[in-house]
């Protein structure tokens, strides 16, 4: 078994995200893309950041596995140490120059996730999260909301493009929990949505058909700072499911919104 110092790993995870989180900028490799979807694009951004990091990563960790995005992962055996990679988590956004996208990046050991850290280069924001180490941003410690009831919320609902056959069931949802809560939100990155959840920006994110990169080290960073992530049916999340419908909240209005799903 990989012998793992978490907090030096953290401090490296950082720095290397926080140097390719600039690659972000670059409009020219944002412009260079190819669709693997109707709605679901690669850039060059994408396939760059990923290769950098995952060289990295193989001189820090050489004895872990990478789970990523852009590669096949059908090997990756999550019974060991696996780094779980989005290298741009928003590349709609990215495309589009909608500036929410961020790089995420956790480490699990047999199937759980000990590190977490999610990089918004626009906000230069860094969220981090070591497994019973709490939460923090750029630092700084960060804590769920302590809005009580769904009713005093302000609620992300993820619409899921790349799943459409499921779209009335997903604006239905978003219906359901607009007629309750303060307010919906759509930011199209769910590293950032799950890191809002985590510093009490949100009170709640939820969308269907997530990928493990996609919610991996953003379920870390909320559970250290004080919250709940779950499937919708009051699960956790697994790292080896091809999809995941995923509930994030500050705990408290946690079991109303279940409800409503």
């Amino acid at each position: 078994m990989l012998t793992l110092d978490s907090s030096a790993l953290l401090q490296e995870a950082a720095a290397l995200l926080r140097q390719q989180g600039q690659l972000l900028h670059s409009r020219t490799l944002a412009g260079q893309t190819r669709a693997k979807g109707k709605t679901d694009f690669v850039t060059a951004v994408d396939t760059r950041v990923q290769e950098n990091i995952r060289m990295a990563l193989e001189q820090l960790t050489p004895g872990a596995a990478l789970m990523a995005e852009e590669k096949d992962n059908a090997a990756v055996d999550l019974n060991g140490a696996v780094w779980v990679l989005d290298p741009v988590d928003g590349t709609t956004n990215l495309i589009h120059g909608f500036r929410h996208s961020a790089i995420s990046l956790a480490l699990a050991v047999e199937g759980r996730v000990e590190l977490g850290l999610i990089y918004d280069p626009y906000a230069d924001e860094l969220f981090t999260a070591r497994r019973g180490k709490g939460a923090f941003c750029n630092g700084e410690p960060i804590h769920v909301s302590g809005a009580a009831a769904l009713a005093d919320s302000l609620c992300s609902v993820g619409t899921n493009p790349g799943c459409r056959d499921q779209a009335d069931a997903a604006f239905a949802r978003m219906r359901r929990i607009y007629d309750r809560c303060h307010d919906v939100r759509r930011v199209g990155a769910a590293s950032i949505e799950l890191c809002y959840v985590a510093c009490g920006r949100l009170d709640a994110y939820l969308e269907h058909g997530l990928k493990p990169w996609d919610y991996a080290a953003g379920m870390l960073i909320v559970a250290e700072a004080g919250g709940r992530v779950t499937d919708f049916a009051g699960d956790a999340p697994l790292l080896d499911a091809s999809r995941c419908a995923i509930l994030a909240t500050n705990g408290q209005i946690h079991s109303e919104l279940q409800s409503l799903l």
